[in-house]
């Protein structure tokens, strides 16, 4: 890579295209390694309802940040940003470019502005915060909270319970204020060792609309249902991350007898919709978008990827 501080980011809002866009990029640059940017497809067995690449196509093309952990476990942001950048410094090193695709807000935001990782989950301090909410209630965490960091617990709910605990957690950890490692974070942020060109794919949205209604019905006919009753039967879980994604837990409500498999259907794609609504205006108004990429402005789908391979070399790849 000619500027090696120049990464780009392809995202968009689901339904787009991003996947097969990325997979045409790749083998017009031999050299593109891709880096999931999507919080779903990081699941073992997830295959159907997160679009995820199939196995040839993982096989024949470097993929990072995909089938990193199985469906029961929960797996939040700071994680994966540990696991991209390790996969980033890896394909560096090799003489590769890397090539983030994914329309997941959060994972986005953590490699342009960085996130405290602190230390890591201690699942007995956990338990134990947990017990005492459970017991005198959220708003005596709140306020055990407001006696260690006044200052972070200005910042969020008073019954935003998973982050009163998490802050609590590190407090008693490091003996630290969250809001000392977060003012750490904001200090050192102009100092990013690399910089992230964001170019954003998204089309009309009657015909992504449409795109979307198409998606979720070749999804239920290529298996969706039957992966989700192999996953909770291997696992036994319901109320994992991985099952409260868009699809299976629609699918879930069908399985327990609670909608019907028309209703679970018309569903996901009302709620598909909605979220694909929710992730543009995210990317309009929570990021700096360098290029917004209209897919439905090239008739030719060879010619919109070569406009976008311009782009990308424009930027050293």
């Amino acid at each position: 890579m000619s500027k090696l501080n120049e990464i780009i980011i392809l995202t968009g809002p689901t339904g787009t295209g991003k996947t097969e866009v990325s997979i045409q990029i790749a083998q017009n640059i031999p050299e593109i390694e891709i880096i999931s940017a999507d919080s779903m497809q990081i699941y073992k067995d997830l295959d159907i309802g997160t679009a995820k690449p199939n196995r040839a196509i993982l096989h024949k093309y470097n993929h990072h940040c995909i089938d990193l952990v199985e469906a029961s476990v929960n797996f939040d942001v700071m994680q994966y940003t540990q696991y991209a950048q390790k996969s980033i410094e890896e394909i560096l090193s090799n003489n590769k470019k890397p090539l983030i695709v994914g329309g997941t807000g959060l994972y986005i935001k953590s490699f342009i502005k960085p996130i405290f990782e602190g230390p890591g989950r201690d699942e007995q301090i956990r338990s134990q915060l947990k017990e005492l909410a459970k017991k005198r209630g959220n708003s005596y965490l709140f306020s055990q909270l407001n006696k260690y960091d006044p200052e972070y617990s200005k910042k969020i709910s008073p019954n935003d319970t998973k982050r009163v605990i998490r802050a609590m957690e590190v407090y008693y950890l490091t003996g630290k204020p969250f809001s000392y490692f977060h003012q750490s974070v904001k200090h050192h942020s102009t100092q990013s060792k690399y910089h992230y060109y964001i170019l954003c794919l998204y089309r009309d949205r009657n015909k992504l609309y449409q795109r979307i209604n198409d998606r979720v019905d070749k999804m239920v006919n290529n298996g969706l249902i039957e992966e989700t009753k192999k996953i909770i039967e291997q696992h036994e879980i319901l109320n994992s991350n991985a099952m409260k994604g868009l699809g299976y837990k629609q699918i879930i409500s069908y399985l327990q007898g609670n909608i019907s498999r028309e209703d679970a259907i018309e569903r996901m794609k009302k709620e598909t919709r909605h979220f694909a609504k929710r992730q543009l205006s995210w990317f309009k108004n929570q990021v700096t978008v360098d290029y917004w990429f209209n897919l439905d402005d090239y008739s030719d789908t060879q010619h919109s990827i070569e406009k976008i391979i311009d782009i990308m070399k424009s930027k050293g790849y």
